[in-house]
């Protein structure tokens, strides 16, 4: 209020001053100079003050006016100024013109702005107007408008320029077309332009071609920090975390000071690496770089300890925000979910609720995951249909998977079918992929082929689904079905990526691959492994089983060698009784290993947390967080 009170003092101190003067010039100024801070209503608020003083507006007054009104999307006003526009006759001055064309665009009226420029010989002779509409079909998600009218910009023979180029090239999405024209920049010299250049890398990012994006930062001869962040984030964005935490590396060899932006990309990295002692690193120089209080990199840090185990730092960063906003929500529920805590993340999602925060669809994924990994069925499905009947949104793919995997886990798998009949959407991989692997749960081999026949058309070449299928074969005894998998996979030229876990100690990460031989302490591991294995097997009084686990390591014939048990015993080697470890999986842990896990926690009174590819386990005392619900 205080806020508000101030501006409606200066606008009213404003408007004395223009008054007195009586000039056009002074009301120009003190319009520019709102526009200029953003203050886009109360620009607006003096505008109008002006015309009830008698004043007319002039060819430089038109432009701020319709910026503001632009940037609030006031689309019946911004028609009423056009219509000022033409009683003053200034609709023919170019800098009106542009403006006209941003603020209907702004609006999402840009049939309306293409109209205005068609109708006018001079815009469609102006590079600006051509670059204004392109930018406005660009903001409005019309890619193949903005293309088509650069295209014609270059048959008319009018000159395109760097904000041609950031204009259109900022919005593509196609790969062939954008390869085109970074040709043209290239025969042009406009790539040469930092801004391009760095609007190409974010392009080529966008649209999968990372090589592509690595090759024009290679070959840049000056690189500004944009330049960096538009990198870091290309990886990011694909999934290609170690590359990001590289780059990162050889940001700080060359002192490069990293900004916010740069922060937020090597924290998603290590969230998803579980690159913990990286994470504590940058963690420290965001505090010393003073950007501690920073919304996004709070979040990026909530985000970062909940997956690299420590979910109490997590909260505590969450309870330090003076201001929550939905993705802080949405990352301390997803971190609770991940953990197995279910019920504090449905606690956290009502509370959320409560304060007034209107929730979208990627928080009800988290709350919906939280719900299938404590088994809250009915939850869930409450969840579900709160979205549509209480808060209008519409579940997608992402939503039904959750759901689908929530009723199957449970033994629903009658409900799992008919939900996937009758959803909203075409079903996509992850929903069949979610219904087979409850039909390996629950040992439904019928519904596990109906559901590998519906996935593998999806998503031909995703390796999993055939390994989960040859192992609902394998468990129960059907070796012709195995047989045909692997026959299925040689002719689609399908190899499994080996399954591999690492584990942090001295700043160093330790990996390793299934039956791995290579860590220079394998002989100590092999023996910690045969006394751990005794011990296990006078614990549990029975002969492991070979068929008996969940085996989503791949085709492994030998137990004893999984990734995460090498992983752990190698911790436990190099690390003392107070010392919590955490190992990260690609992979989904196995039964046999889960068991072995518990066991050794008991039996070296040791705590620790094995991350897979769908949730943490923390083991202690002979007892799993999940409570052998996974």
């Amino acid at each position: 209020m205080i806020r508000a009170s101030i501006h409606s003092t200066r606008i009213l101190l404003f408007s004395f001053l223009c008054r007195a003067q009586n000039n056009y010039s002074s009301w120009n100024v003190q319009l520019r100079e709102l526009s200029k801070e953003g203050h886009y209503q109360q620009a607006i608020t003096l505008y109008r003050q002006m015309l009830r003083s008698g004043d007319s507006p002039d060819p430089f007054t038109f432009p701020f006016a319709l910026k503001s009104c632009a940037f609030l999307s006031l689309s019946t006003f911004g028609i009423q100024l056009h219509g000022h526009v033409v009683r003053t006759g200034c609709e023919d001055e170019p800098f009106v013109q542009t403006a006209l064309i941003s603020m209907y665009c702004r609006c999402f009226l840009v049939d309306s702005a293409r109209q205005l420029f068609d109708e006018s010989p001079a815009m469609r002779e102006s590079t600006v107007c051509y670059n204004a509409l392109i930018s406005g079909y660009t903001y409005n998600s019309r890619f193949p408008d903005a293309a088509g009218l650069f295209l014609r910009m270059r048959d008319l023979g009018v000159p395109a320029n760097s904000v041609s180029l950031l204009g259109l090239v900022s919005g593509c999405d196609n790969l062939p077309f954008g390869l085109c024209v970074h040709g043209f920049c290239e025969k042009y010299g406009l790539v040469t332009d930092l801004s391009v250049a760095n609007c190409f890398l974010t392009m080529y990012a966008r649209c999968g071609s990372i090589e592509s994006a690595r090759n024009l930062f290679d070959n840049m001869e000056k690189k500004e920090l944009l330049s960096w962040n538009a990198m870091v984030s290309g990886y990011a964005q694909n999934g290609l975390a170690t590359n990001v935490l590289d780059l990162y590396h050889e940001m700080e060899l060359l002192r490069i000071k990293p900004d916010p932006v740069t922060f937020v990309g090597v924290l998603s990295s290590c969230a998803n690496l579980g690159a913990k002692q990286i994470g504590l690193k940058v963690e420290h120089q965001i505090e010393s770089s003073g950007f501690q209080s920073n919304m996004f990199l709070k979040n990026a840090l909530i985000n970062m300890h909940a997956r690299c185990g420590n979910l109490a730092k997590a909260q505590a960063i969450f309870d330090s925000m003076l201001d929550k906003r939905l993705v802080s929500w949405t990352s301390i529920i997803g971190g609770y979910g991940m953990h197995g805590q279910g019920e504090t993340a449905i606690k956290l999602f009502d509370e959320m609720i409560r304060s007034g925060i209107e929730p979208d669809g990627t928080v009800f994924v988290s709350v919906l995951s939280a719900c299938s990994h404590v088994g809250l069925t009915d939850k869930g499905l409450d969840y579900l249909d709160m979205m549509q009947t209480k808060f209008n949104l519409e579940p997608g793919s992402e939503h039904y998977s959750c759901v689908v995997d929530l009723l199957g886990r449970a033994g629903r798998l009658d409900e799992s079918v008919k939900l996937i009949n009758t959803m909203a959407v075409v079903p996509d991989g992850a929903v069949w992929g979610a219904l087979l692997g409850a039909c390996k749960i629950h040992r439904n081999v019928e519904l596990a082929e109906l559901a590998f026949d519906h996935v593998i058309r999806l998503e031909p070449k995703n390796i999993g689904y055939y390994v989960l299928m040859s192992n609902v074969y394998n468990e129960a005894g059907d070796l012709d079905g195995v047989l045909r998998i692997r026959v299925m996979m040689r002719k689609r030229n399908l190899r499994k990526d080996p399954g591999y876990s690492y584990v942090e100690y001295k700043g160093r990460t330790h990996l390793f691959l299934a039956g791995d031989r290579s860590h220079p302490q394998i002989e100590e591991i092999d023996d910690m492994m045969k006394k751990l294995d005794g011990l296990v097997n006078e614990l549990t009084g029975l002969e492991k089983n070979m068929n008996g686990g969940r085996r989503d390591e791949g085709f492994v014939d030998v137990l004893g060698v999984h990734s995460e048990k090498l992983a752990i015993v190698c911790g436990l080697i190099n690390s003392s009784m107070e010392t919590e470890l955490l190992v990260i999986k690609n992979l989904r842990i196995c039964g046999d290993c889960h068991l072995f896990m518990k066991l050794v926690s008991k039996i070296v009174g040791r705590q620790f947390v094995v991350r897979d590819a769908t949730r943490f386990h923390h083991f202690a005392g002979g007892a799993c967080s999940c409570n052998d619900y996974w």
